[in-house]
């Protein structure tokens, strides 16, 4: 059993480090990205220090500012106007440029020119685009064509999928615009609720905590017609405690608790994203960490009489950590109605998901000498993790813990050739 309890606190400790994503740039290539609204196509040219030194025959430096950057834009304009258009059905849709940016990468210096696309009031089913920029003076360059963002067709900040390539004997091609749909749309968000949950580790964790002691009820309830999970009065007080003699019972009574987790983080995931009331991330994800800590105490020492109280009392913030997402992901105004019922249905197919794969577990080992030590230890441990999150996230400190864990992990997957 110990030998399980170190692997199961080594799973959990790996979790403070899984590692972001990279960005999507590559070298050798230039940028089209598009947002695709109801009403509207904006986008922007994104194109690399150097890139525009070999186009304008400029000799800019890397570190580049966008104050230094501003009195050669007319010049990068043209020459992007020269060579791009886009054309379609309504006929020719005219690039009326708006911002520049500038923003450093590893692999370099990034230039930001954003647009909006004229006579798309109307957004056409297809368009031919023309992309013959500086095939003739760099070899090997590719000009790629992203779709950031288009709600029908399920894609939120999206840098991963690219829909058109250029190249100099493929510098004119149609982009299809027609697969996109309002039940797409939702759906894409359905998932996305799923995977936030997936890949949430302190969300993940909460859950944990309340689907703990869900398969125990007090002895003197025994003649009930109704066994209910209870929560320990306090660590080794098994005596007076029971295993649970139904499944059915129990994990509806567990459903019952996540559904009021549910409710509350809809409340506040809506107030947030309709930008009616918010607070501040850091203070929320502090929140967050913390809540994981007082839900598994809650399994060794009771803080509320009824279960459901700390699940909806903290689910309010974790709808706060919800709506961060949804504003990560670039969603605007449009559909949000749908986008939130979307993804918070989502999110309670995760949840659901994760108790159906832990609470069988859970009931198999009820009757076992082993459930005790699960319950206590388990909550010992989410306790530490949560206190660890929260000194880190409320005090703004690295705790380097996670760095080393995340070391010791990269050695591992590497010697099984898994990374």
């Amino acid at each position: 059993m110990k030998n399980h309890l170190q692997q199961l606190l080594l799973i959990f400790l790996i979790a403070f480090a899984i590692p972001q994503t990279a960005d999507a740039h590559a070298p050798d290539q230039s940028y089209i990205f598009m947002r695709v609204y109801d009403q509207g196509i904006e986008g922007r040219f994104e194109m690399e220090i150097d890139d525009i030194n070999a186009a304008l025959g400029l000799n800019l430096k890397k570190e580049i500012t966008v104050d230094e950057i501003m009195p050669y834009v007319p010049q990068l304009r043209k020459y992007l106007l020269e060579r791009s258009s886009f054309q379609s059905d309504f006929g020719k849709h005219a690039i009326k440029y708006k911002d520049v940016d500038v923003y450093v990468l590893e692999l370099g210096t990034f230039v930001k020119l954003t647009f909006d696309l004229e006579n798309t009031q109307k957004v056409p089913d297809d368009l031919e685009v023309t992309y013959n920029t500086l095939f003739d003076k760099v070899p090997n360059h590719q000009g790629m064509l992203i779709i950031e963002y288009n709600w029908k067709a399920g894609l939120f900040n999206n840098e991963a999928l690219v829909s058109l390539i250029f190249t100099p004997s493929s510098n004119k091609q149609n982009l299809d615009l027609t697969d996109a749909s309002v039940m797409k749309g939702f759906l894409t968000m359905i998932w996305m609720g799923v995977w936030h949950i997936f890949i949430g580790t302190d969300h993940i964790l909460f859950i944990l905590a309340l689907v703990l002691p869900a398969v125990v009820f007090l002895l003197k309830d025994k003649q009930s017609t109704h066994y209910l999970p209870a929560r320990l009065p306090g660590i080794g007080t098994f005596n007076s405690w029971g295993p649970v003699e139904k499944f059915r019972p129990a994990i509806i009574y567990v459903l019952t608790i996540i559904t009021f987790f549910t409710i509350s983080h809809c409340i506040t995931l809506s107030l947030a994203a309709l930008d009616i009331f918010n607070l501040p991330s850091r203070l929320v994800e502090s929140l967050i960490a913390l809540s994981i800590a007082l839900a598994a105490w809650h399994n060794i020492s009771p803080l509320f009489k009824k279960d459901w109280v700390i699940a909806f009392v903290f689910g309010l913030f974790h709808g706060f950590g919800f709506a961060s997402v949804l504003g990560d992901i670039g969603l605007t105004g449009e559909y949000m109605v749908l986008s939130l019922l979307g993804f918070n249905l989502g999110v309670e197919l995760g949840q659901v998901a994760i108790i159906c794969a832990v609470f069988p577990i859970l009931y198999y080992l009820r009757k076992t000498k082993y459930y005790s030590r699960i319950l206590v230890y388990g909550s010992v441990m989410l306790i530490a993790i949560s206190l660890y999150w929260f000194i880190e996230r409320a005090f703004d400190v690295d705790l380097l813990v996670g760095d080393f864990i995340y070391e010791i992990y990269r050695k591992v997957m590497g010697k099984l050739g898994l990374i």
